[in-house]
């Protein structure tokens, strides 16, 4: 990783995805890596955002209103860091996200977080897409199982690598905990 301006994006590491509507996931250790991430990125002093999912429906796990709407403890923000609530899937849109980044000189950034089907993949796309290098971590996101348009069902570890197949060489790096803190 180049010796440019790094910035940590956390997506969606919120208390919704404890809810049991979202069925069986993979890589129970992802928020454990997520944790190791931080502290090792708030011990260089790095920048870093938190992205929240907000719903306007008072029925939905992330509506303000809901406990599904705070971010886990395990990864909690402390003074300094940004918070950036969204409603779609991009990080990007209807935010400003973009401009902090580039604000701040940014022209690197590490994207982990829930899930990696949704708003993971979507923000490390457009994140790619906008010309930053972007690199996203295997082990510190996760995927619930899915059904396709026939009702077949894709269990969460083919949703989650199929996503990262996806992503690698062309949106993102894809790496693992250990190769990114070992490539700083």
């Amino acid at each position: 990783m180049s010796e440019t301006k790094k910035a940590l994006i956390l997506v969606d590491v919120q208390k919704a995805f404890d809810d049991k509507k979202w069925g069986e996931r993979n890589n129970q250790e992802a928020e454990e890596n997520m944790r190791k991430i931080l502290q090792f990125w708030r011990e260089k002093k790095w920048i870093v955002f938190h992205i929240q999912h907000t719903s306007d429906n008072p029925h939905s796990v992330f509506h303000m209103a809901n406990k599904g709407f705070a971010i886990k403890e395990i990864v909690e923000p402390i003074e300094g860091e940004v918070i950036i609530t969204k409603k779609v899937n991009s990080s990007f849109i209807g935010t400003n996200l973009e401009e902090q980044l580039k604000a701040n000189e940014v022209s690197t950034v590490v994207i982990m977080g829930l899930t990696t089907p949704h708003c993971v993949s979507t923000t490390a796309r457009m994140s790619g897409n906008l010309g930053f290098d972007t690199y996203l971590i295997s082990d510190a996101t996760a995927a619930f199982g899915l059904k396709d348009q026939h009702n077949r069902y894709y269990d969460a570890e083919t949703i989650h690598n199929v996503s990262m197949a996806t992503l690698h060489g062309e949106f993102a790096t894809i790496r693992t905990t250990e190769q990114l803190i070992n490539s700083l």
